[in-house]
């Protein structure tokens, strides 16, 4: 069941079930409210993203919370060989990519330690259920000197761009997603920030889980944040 605006944020199991069945449920279109959502920024920032990971071409890159893929064909085009994971089957009967996918929860990734040399996320993050155990099972699969990239919104510290950007993901988001998909999905997602601990806090978490380098940028202005670390 998806939450209304009225519910509370779910947590444990309940967050779970709530968010598999979100994503199922706007999957048919939700590359299309995405780019107008963003004004097609998306797509900038998912390029920035892989360019961060510092890759070299022929790499293997599991991209998690694949969706519908946006991540795996930018990720195919720079000739990364791509594994996509998602635990909704309605992103990844959507997807438009030639990568494998699978369906599974990214806290136990059905692959090996030490078998990738890199990770993707985008806008998932306060989706899961918890980050800790999160960035541990990151640090399992992820070869050592390999990278990882998470994307996701944040807000901005500026007053001014924050007062403009709590109009827009509070009030018009929710109406876009509306007209064009699901009301209720597209009013929870807005609130979803708030599972998002600070920036301090996300650096601390994943440098605990055995990563260095750990870096966080906030792009445009704060509209979304950006995750680097090595294994």
């Amino acid at each position: 069941m998806i939450p209304t605006r009225h519910d509370p944020l779910p947590t444990g199991q309940d967050k779970v079930d709530s968010v598999r069945t979100l994503f199922d449920t706007i999957a048919p279109r939700y590359d299309l409210v995405n780019r107008i959502m963003t004004f097609g920024l998306d797509v900038r920032w998912r390029d920035r993203t892989i360019k961060s990971l510092s890759l070299p071409a022929g790499s293997i890159v599991a991209d998690l919370a694949c969706g519908t893929g946006d991540f795996c064909r930018s990720l195919e085009a720079q000739n990364m060989q791509v594994l996509g994971f998602d635990l909704a089957l309605g992103m990844l009967e959507h997807a438009r990519t030639e990568a494998p996918l699978t369906q599974a929860d990214v806290l136990h990734l059905p692959i090996a330690n030490d078998s990738v040399d890199g990770v993707t996320c985008g806008f998932a993050l306060r989706n899961f259920v918890e980050l800790g155990p999160f960035f541990t099972e990151l640090a399992r699969v992820v070869r050592p000197g390999g990278r990882i990239a998470l994307l996701d919104v944040s807000r901005p510290s500026s007053r001014v761009l924050r007062a403009g950007y709590d109009i827009y993901f509070g009030r018009v988001v929710p109406l876009i997603g509306g007209l064009l998909s699901n009301a209720d999905a597209y009013g929870y997602l807005p609130r979803s920030l708030s599972y998002l601990p600070a920036p301090d806090r996300l650096r601390s978490d994943v440098t605990a889980a055995g990563f260095s380098n750990v870096e966080h940028h906030q792009l445009n202005g704060g509209l979304v944040q950006l995750i680097t670390a090595t294994a």
